[in-house]
């Protein structure tokens, strides 16, 4: 007898991020669910450090969907601008901010810089509910640089400018399987799953078939 279906809810209503985590989390049987699904607001992202504002996401879709959640909170930190945008990646040009004029923003603050390094960082944050006094924090980061011009129609946020470190081509031209091995939610993803498994709270389903099936 097959196990039921794990629910998760994914403190995001990004169709790119929503992707990336369900074709993650399929393998253990677990449907991830955008929290508008749910009719989950927007919360006020006030921490000052991607481990807050994560916290802060998760704990919100859990409080009002009585579900596990999931929050990713990730950004772009460009040495040349100090680290920014950083934490405002998703709104840094303004108000009624795209993905397209941010990094075009980006672009044009970096005119005629030559060290044009950067990274993707990423933290997700699992909490069982909204009282989860343990919740588990997982982080990783994408080396890379940011290039001239856009390139690329996959991927979502700044992926048309970033240059991963080891490719000559854009986060936006690689496969769904190239970006989740090397990008900075793919392996925070990978942690996430490692530290779940770690606790008992998922395992795949060739597993749970041996363990429960018949």
């Amino acid at each position: 007898m097959q196990s039921p279906t794990q629910h998760i809810v994914l403190a995001s209503g990004n169709k790119g991020k929503l992707a990336e985590f369900a074709q993650m989390f399929t393998t253990y049987g677990i449907e991830m669910l955008p929290q508008n699904q749910f009719n989950v607001p927007d919360v006020a992202e006030t921490g000052t450090t991607f481990v807050e504002n994560a916290i802060i996401k998760a704990r919100h879709a859990a409080e009002i969907t009585g579900k596990p959640a999931i929050a990713d909170d990730s950004g772009i930190e460009v040495d040349a601008l100090q680290g920014q945008p950083g934490i405002y990646s998703a709104r840094y040009s303004g108000a009624g901010a795209t993905e397209t004029s941010n990094y075009l923003k980006l672009l044009d603050a970096l005119t005629g810089e030559t060290q044009r390094s950067a990274r993707f960082q990423c933290v997700l944050v699992y909490m069982r509910h909204a009282k989860d006094p343990s919740p588990i924090i997982c982080q990783a980061a994408w080396e890379g640089s940011i290039n001239l011009t856009p390139q690329g129609e996959q991927g979502h946020g700044y992926d048309p400018v970033f240059i991963p470190q080891g490719f000559d081509c854009s986060a936006a031209e690689l496969t769904s399987e190239q970006k989740n091995t090397h990008s900075h939610r793919g392996k925070a993803l990978e942690l996430l799953i490692n530290a779940m498994k770690a606790q008992g709270l998922i395992q795949s389903q060739d597993s749970q078939s041996l363990n429960g099936g018949q």
